[in-house]
Formats: C-alpha cells, structure tokens, sequence
C-alpha cells in the first residue's frame, strides 16, 4: 500500500496519456512479469473452475476497471484530496466485512484501530471539498477498492497470490481496451514520451506486478481487517515520494498524521493475547 501511494507523485506524469489504454498496456506488461515469476517459481498454470472464472471477472471489472473510471468520474467534480478521503476509509469496511465473509466475528480491537488509521490518513490529506456528484463518484471508487480486496480472499486459497494477479490483469486488459475505444477511439494508444514511458514502466513493474502480488499474500495471511489497516500508510507513501522527488518537505499536521496512522497499525497488528485459563492448559 506504501507503493500504491507514490502514485499521487507518479500519475501527473501520465495525466496526459489518455487514460483506459495506457492502464491496458500497464496491466498487459505486468501480467507477462507475473508470468514469468510464476514459471520460475515453478507455477503451473490452474484452470478456474466456473464460480472462481465469475469471481476473476468480478474482481478485474470492479477492482481495476470500474474504480478507475469511478476515480477520473470524481477528479471532475471533487478535489484529489477528498476522493483519497473516502477512498482512504477502506479499512473500515475491510474491518467490518472482511471477517463476515470468512463466518467471523469482527474483532473490536481492529476496528478501532482502523478508525484510528483512518483518522490519521485524513489528518494527512485533509478533508477537501467537490459536488456531491464528485462524493458519489468517490464512493464507488470506495467501493471497488474494497472488492479488490473481499472479492480475492475466496480465491486465494487455490489460486495464490501470483496467479490471482496475473489472471486479474489478464482479464482486465480487454475490458480496457474496449473502454479506451468508445471513450478515446483510434488515439486510445499512441507512443509514450519518455518520461511518460518510465512512469508506465514503474506502474507496471512496481506497482502492478510487485504491489499486486505483494498485497494479495499479505491479505491471505494477515486476513482482510488487519491487511486493510495498511490501506492507511498511502498518503505517506504520497508524502515520501514528494520528498525524494524534491516537490515539498511535509508539513507538521502529514507528520502528526502520519505519526496517528502508525500508532492505529500498532494498535491492530499487536498479538492477540491468550486468555490465562487457555495458556495454562497449553502449559
């Protein structure tokens, strides 16, 4: 999530490459490297079976395809810093719903702890302004960040982290291709400038590729709640990249929100304790 956030520094360098076809050829680019870790890996490829096919198709319409144009729909009527708001109350769904899913009850403890990450996120972007149109844009960018999320963890126990981002990518290229034809028509594609070249290459490599597959293990170990915590470090991810790129310092209000997002990660991330009767009868 650190590395989805550098994309608040990265995209003004691709704001001009129109839009659904420069995400085809990132997601086709990144889609190859997974493959290619997943041969060296010694991964063969798993056919879908018809309910995981529906929920790869789910997963690349929503999670890829929708929340991108959810995102261009809100930076016309809202500012980028109340789209990143509501998009950065992830981990309280994520917390809420995520152990529903998997037939639990959600944890008190993790909850909190998201509302402070979440707290602390918008401490860091502060709250913004935009129509309501813009606020209703942002909410189903919300909701297709989630079901990035939710709409993967059926499916990563068979699967795996490599595969379900490679079929994902896979499957969302057409359905983006077909968007940049009705939206941009023949100049859906056009040879990038190089700077423009190298920021689809490190979305493609980095975060595509690396950030995809790195999320997707850490959600199947950690479960949804505690890995939708991490949804809170993206505006520091933002805050970094602006440094080592030289566009601002961060000002005291980003660093005592950033300081509220590690202490909600803390607070969600810190073991379980074992009730004492439990623990003796393990001794």
């Amino acid at each position: 999530m650190f590395v989805v956030g550098t994309l608040a520094a990265i995209s003004p360098v691709i704001n001009r490459y129109p839009i659904y076809g420069g995400q085809a050829v990132r997601y086709a680019v990144a889609a190859l490297v997974l493959a290619a870790v997943a041969r060296a890996r010694g991964l063969a490829f798993v056919r879908p079976t018809g309910r995981e096919l529906l929920l790869l198709v789910a997963l690349a319409a929503t999670g890829l395809v929708l929340f991108n144009a959810f995102v261009i729909g809100a930076s016309r009527h809202a500012s980028a810093t109340l789209i990143g708001t509501v998009i950065g109350t992830v981990p309280v769904i994520l917390a809420l719903v995520g152990p529903l899913l998997a037939r639990s009850r959600p944890s008190g403890r993790v909850l909190v702890a998201a509302l402070v990450v979440v707290a602390g996120a918008t401490t860091v972007t502060g709250p913004g302004g935009g129509s309501l149109v813009g606020v209703l844009y942002a909410v189903g960018a919300l909701v297709c960040e989630a079901c990035f999320s939710l709409l993967a963890l059926p499916l990563l126990p068979r699967l795996g982290p490599v595969r379900v981002s490679a079929y994902t990518q896979v499957i969302a290229v057409p359905m983006l291709l077909v968007a940049g034809a009705v939206v941009d028509g023949s100049g859906m594609l056009r040879p990038p400038t190089v700077s423009e070249a190298a920021a689809l290459a490190y979305l493609s490599l980095v975060v595509s590729a690396g950030a995809f597959l790195v999320w997707y293990d850490a959600l199947e170990r950690l479960g949804a709640d505690r890995a939708g915590l991490f949804a809170g470090v993206l505006p520091l991810g933002a805050i970094v990249t602006s440094v080592v790129l030289g566009l601002g310092a961060p000002t005291a209000t980003e660093l005592a929100g950033a300081a509220v997002v590690v202490a909600g990660l803390a607070l969600g991330l810190a073991p379980r304790r074992t009730p004492a009767p439990v623990a003796a009868a393990a001794r």
